[in-house]
């Protein structure tokens, strides 16, 4: 946030006062994309886009063990864990939640399988619950059982690669993509060398 307002200042009174201009926010240890808004107009629809539904995110993500079908849809609802405030959970009476996947390759070596993850919904740490709660959970993530030492990762295997939307108040259709970062290229590079 320093640095946005230190390069922009005029956002420092757009959105919300602690994090001036940004839109949307990423689970921490999550690398990748975010939207930044520059004016109060622009902050308030990219808001409602993203409260519709109308913003496409695309994570990659690495989880342990093996899918059994090739792509699939999570639809399970969100809310916080009774056993830990940090924490969120599947549960009946959270809120409506769809994550897709498709499985991008299995590296038998170490039982885990890059996916491909799209957000149709966006609860705190939906991929994260949502994979956990399938058995395959995000590889690194210790808060949802994905941290284990027969792989080294520094911090949850996901990534926020690409965003595309419709600019809100220009009308023009626009996609953004991000690389994944050194730290987890090092760990593909390590699983791929495995095999």
């Amino acid at each position: 946030v320093n640095a946005l307002v230190f390069k922009y200042p005029e956002i420092r009174n757009v959105g919300q006062s602690h994090r001036p201009g940004i839109v949307h926010r990423l689970d921490s240890g999550t690398s990748g994309l975010l939207v930044v808004a520059k004016t109060q107009e622009t902050y308030e629809k990219f808001v409602e886009m993203f409260s519709s539904h109308d913003v496409n995110r695309q994570y990659v993500a690495l989880v342990w063990g093996k899918f059994e079908t090739t792509s699939g849809t999570i639809d399970a609802p969100i809310g916080r864990s009774v056993t830990r405030v940090t924490k969120m959970a599947v549960r009946d009476d959270g809120k409506h939640a769809r994550t897709h996947y498709v499985v991008n390759h299995y590296f038998p070596a170490k039982d885990v399988s890059l996916l491909d993850v799209s957000l149709e919904t966006g609860r705190t740490h939906q991929i994260r619950v949502h994979c956990a709660a399938i058995f395959h959970p995000i590889v690194g993530d210790k808060t949802y059982g994905g941290y284990r030492q027969n792989l080294e990762c520094p911090r949850p295997f996901l990534h926020a690669q690409t965003l595309s939307f419709v600019h809100p108040i220009t009308s023009e259709e626009m996609q953004f993509s991000v690389p994944l970062p050194t730290d987890l290229q090092d760990v593909l590079n390590r699983l791929e060398s495995d095999v």
